[in-house]
């Protein structure tokens, strides 16, 4: 199969913010990079909740081939239901419908989220070396001395979410890298907050399992790990980093990096995303 795309839109969805502007960022960036790139002979962004919105974007598309990849962590509510019912894939409610669609003259063809694909394994691994890199102090640990953790929201109303960080978690322990590797998560066992129990390590890096940074990652997630509430407002306010890396809590040394969404190997699992489709 030939990996022309010259004759093809890209399409990349964002969730989007109406309260949060930094929501948005990690897919502009990446809209930008494979628009330098000149792979595509069109790439566009639309957003759930923000404008450019889902439901007009495809109003902008003259290429005969159309590839939508989704910038969501998991398969669930919003990339089977909401963005397929928007983009006209389905109707609601409808779970079942073809990936693959003609109409008048374009085949559109709707991806898998960026975040269930194997090669985000790449992504959490650069993201984790990154941290520890950028702050050694007073060395950097080696990974075979460090536990990792990748972080999520967790939550009752979609468990693809936790899979798809249980699954990270399976594909980075086989590599051997690290001591241990751990999923916790904000609103389901095994807490984030309990993480200093559950490891012998000395060393602790935690990967937010996010595609943008919110108050998930800046506020709650820091305080989870034991900093005082009122120090993390403080730093936010004065946007100061809410975490210091590293930072050592129980007897253990804490880095803590920030969300995936802008680690910029995220562009090569877009790309891989439409290739699976072509």
């Amino acid at each position: 199969m030939s990996d022309d795309f010259s004759d093809a839109a890209l399409v990349l969805v964002g969730h989007g913010s109406t309260v949060n502007a930094d929501s948005a960022a990690p897919t502009y960036q990446h809209a930008d990079e494979l628009r330098r790139r000149k792979l595509f002979g069109q790439v566009l962004e639309c957003f759930w909740k923000q404008e450019p919105g889902v439901p007009g974007v495809l109003r902008g598309v003259f290429a005969p081939r159309v590839f939508i990849v989704p910038l969501f962590i998991s398969e669930g509510y919003f990339t089977e239901e909401v963005i397929p019912r928007e983009l006209g894939f389905c109707l609601t409610g409808q779970k079942e419908f073809a990936r693959v669609q003609s109409r008048g003259g374009q085949t559109l063809h709707y991806c898998g989220p960026v975040g269930t694909h194997a090669s985000m394994t790449n992504v959490l691994l650069a993201r984790a070396r990154e941290v520890v890199e950028k702050f050694p102090f007073p060395r950097a640990p080696k990974p075979a001395d460090t536990a990792l953790f990748i972080a999520g929201h967790g939550t009752g109303n979609n468990e693809n979410s936790r899979k798809a960080i249980e699954q990270q978690v399976e594909l980075i322990r086989a590599q051997n890298i690290y001591a241990e590797v751990h999923a916790a998560f904000m609103e389901e066992e095994p807490f984030i907050r309990n993480i200093y129990g559950v490891t012998a390590a000395k060393n602790l890096v935690m990967v937010p399992f996010f595609i943008s940074d919110g108050l998930h990652s800046f506020e709650d997630i820091p305080v989870m790990l034991g900093e005082p509430e009122r120090v993390v407002q403080e730093r936010f306010r004065a946007g100061q980093p809410t975490w210091r890396n590293p930072t050592e809590k129980q007897g253990k040394r804490v880095w803590y990096a920030t969300s995936i969404g802008n680690e910029p190997l995220i562009a090569e699992v877009v790309i891989e995303r439409v290739k699976e489709m072509a």
